[in-house]
């Protein structure tokens, strides 16, 4: 402003009538100033109306955005189910069907012997795994031991068909165990491409997965044992591909090597809901049972079944949850 002012002093001088350079830098000054006073002005007064009233247009425009309504929202959730039903009708179709061959020696009680003890000790099995799913989203549930030779690949079995007994949930059964499968001969069924296969090929949506339908569940083979089994089993398309099994199927239940000499089943104990330990009555020491449960994750050991145990006046098998699996282990000394 002073050099408006002093400007303005000048032009008031003698000889005012020539228009002199001050004047017309004064000139240029206070029209600098008009136009700035103007625009803060009109933005002054822009934003009082806009704060009392809405233009009618936006108005409009704010009502064609409202919420959508709960019919909107059901619509929109039924064609969302219709896609997904679409997509599992195809996933399912695509299946081959798989006739079994079950032997006696193979032991799979829960489907040549529904009516024995220990069946019904599998369906008591299964039973609190659909009780600890009020608690807990639980679907991906991995069958390990500590060491071999325990019945992790039979209880693997039993407790699938189990499971599929409810035939409004569908059950998978995957051969983890890269390095010893045994999944297939148990179901009497010769030798399929499986998940080792597709984890060593050129990417395609889903590998070889095999309706068996007399026990009414499905199967995916582990496939030929792969010479580097552990880092085929860190391959990054392996958690992907359960996710997508997971659309599909309300279970999957997962048969992989012992925990304590490989590293296999750590790894799929970090895809998996929970776990179940098996050890074996007269086989695991106390040690080894005390060393597989501090390899297990704490929250993801969801329980353990003791095989063979002498403990049960009803059954082969008998299953405890692990709130003290030291005092228990005393039993398979």
């Amino acid at each position: 402003m002073s050099h408006i002012f002093d400007a303005l002093q000048r032009s008031e001088g003698p000889g005012s009538g020539v228009v002199s350079h001050d004047d017309a830098e004064a000139t240029e000054l206070l029209i600098r100033a008009e136009k700035r006073m103007v625009a803060q002005w009109n933005a002054a007064a822009i934003e009082r109306v806009s704060g009392q009233s809405e233009p009618a247009a936006h108005k409009s425009v704010r009502s064609s955005a409202a919420p959508p309504t709960e019919t909107a929202v059901e619509v929109k959730r039924t064609a969302a189910e219709a896609a997904q039903d679409a997509a599992s009708e195809e996933f399912f179709t695509q299946c081959l069907p798989l006739q079994v061959s079950v032997s006696a020696q193979n032991r799979l009680v829960s489907y040549t012997d529904g009516e024995s003890p220990a069946a019904e000790a599998f369906r008591l099995l299964g039973v609190r795994l659909r009780n600890l799913r009020r608690t807990r989203p639980i679907k991906r549930v991995l069958i390990t031991s500590t060491i071999p030779q325990e019945g992790k690949s039979m209880i693997a079995s039993n407790l699938a068909c189990t499971l599929a007994i409810n035939k409004q949930e569908k059950v998978l059964l995957i051969d983890g165990d890269f390095r010893r499968p045994s999944l297939l001969e148990k179901f009497g069924i010769e030798s399929q491409q499986g998940l080792s296969e597709w984890l060593q090929e050129e990417p395609v949506q889903m590998p070889s997965i095999y309706h068996l339908e007399e026990p009414g569940m499905w199967l995916l083979p582990s496939g030929p044992a792969p010479n580097m089994a552990l880092e085929l089993l860190q391959s990054a398309r392996l958690p992907v591909l359960l996710e997508r099994l997971g659309k599909f199927f309300d279970w999957i239940v997962i048969d992989s090597p012992p925990i304590l000499p490989l590293a296999d089943a750590s790894v799929w104990a970090r895809l998996v809901d929970g776990i179940l330990l098996v050890a074996r009555r007269g086989t695991t020491e106390r040690r080894q049972l005390l060393r597989g449960v501090e390899a297990i994750e704490p929250k993801k050991l969801i329980g353990a079944l003791l095989n063979c145990s002498a403990g049960s006046a009803h059954s082969a098998y008998y299953y405890y949850k692990p709130g003290s699996p030291v005092a228990n282990a005393e039993e398979s000394k």
